[in-house]
């Protein structure tokens, strides 16, 4: 099945904390993953950022949401215990427990006001109707707009001149460590002109090992045969790494061929993935706004 929303998470959260004991919110998301039957598919699903799981982290807001209403209670590092208000809603055999369920408690409806500095009512009406965490709307909308600006910042670079982009591969590479210096980097690139190779960079500061480099703005899918003869011209040169930068894609036999190669890596950069290397190396972007998350730091309040 796929994963819950974290509203659905509520009342089967509620009712694993139901025996009165304490206990440990990862243990807790274990009990809950296998009760749901959730596949190892579904359990290792990441939230955009990559950096959680989205099953995971629906429970912990639930969790959130229920402790925010007194039904939860936190009691120690990652440890929750049932309360006497939320024992009583299990009583009561609810059907489930959402958002909406949960307003008829002042202390969570205090907790949802507060987060606003709008209409309260009007917030809520939008929490109810979603089904992703507030973290998993931010991230959604943080990956939306990082798209609109690759694709911007694509539409750029295809309208620049040749010279442009080649400054560009190299303020590129240099970025994520590789060219030696700029100077050596800039020499290198669009001197080279042999056989399908635009240009040698060094691997890295020393120059122990050089990558070879195709780097075209292109119109159209980049077939199997250029990407083959940028293959034979490395080969011709007994060079064992190249990369082959485009503003266009690739087509499915051309990635075949290139991952299929024995001795020999080639990189293949399309369009899509050469703007977001741009924006996370900061080269032709400039930052606008900063927002951190930020979480309670649990080893602070540990008692140990």
């Amino acid at each position: 099945m796929a994963v819950p929303d974290y509203q659905s998470l509520m009342l089967p959260l509620l009712k694993v904390a139901n025996d009165g004991n304490e206990h440990n919110i990862r243990d807790t998301i274990e009990i809950l993953a296998q009760q749901l039957m959730l596949s190892e598919q579904d359990r290792k699903e990441l939230l955009p950022s990559g950096k959680q799981r989205r099953f995971d982290n629906r429970v912990h807001w639930a969790r959130t949401y229920l402790v925010k209403a007194l039904l939860l209670a936190n009691t120690g590092k990652s440890k929750i215990r049932i309360t006497e208000r939320g024992q009583e809603v299990i009583k009561s055999n609810p059907t489930h427990i959402n958002v909406k369920y949960l307003r008829r408690f002042p202390e969570f409806i205090a907790f949802v006001g507060s987060k606003s500095n709008g209409d309260a009512e009007t917030t809520q009406e939008i929490i109810e109707e979603v089904s992703q965490t507030p973290q998993e709307i931010l991230e959604a909308s943080y990956q939306n707009l990082k798209k609109n600006l690759a694709m911007e910042l694509l539409e750029r670079v295809k309208n620049s001149p040749p010279k442009f982009f080649e400054n560009l591969v190299v303020d590129l590479l240099i970025a994520m460590g590789y060219g030696g210096s700029r100077k050596d980097a800039g020499q290198a690139i669009g001197q080279v002109g042999d056989g399908g190779i635009d240009g040698i960079i060094k691997e890295d500061k020393l120059g122990l090992d050089a990558i070879y480099l195709q780097a075209k703005r292109w119109e159209g899918t980049v077939a199997r045969p250029v990407v083959q003869g940028f293959a034979g011209a490395l080969i011709g040169r007994k060079a064992r790494k190249g990369v082959f930068i485009t503003t266009s894609d690739f087509s499915r036999q051309a990635i075949d061929y290139a991952n299929g190669i024995d001795n020999l890596k080639i990189i293949l950069i399309d369009g899509e993935q050469l703007a977001q290397l741009m924006i996370e190396h900061n080269v032709g972007v400039a930052e606008e706004s900063r927002y951190i998350l930020k979480k309670i730091d649990l080893d602070y309040f540990s008692e140990e």
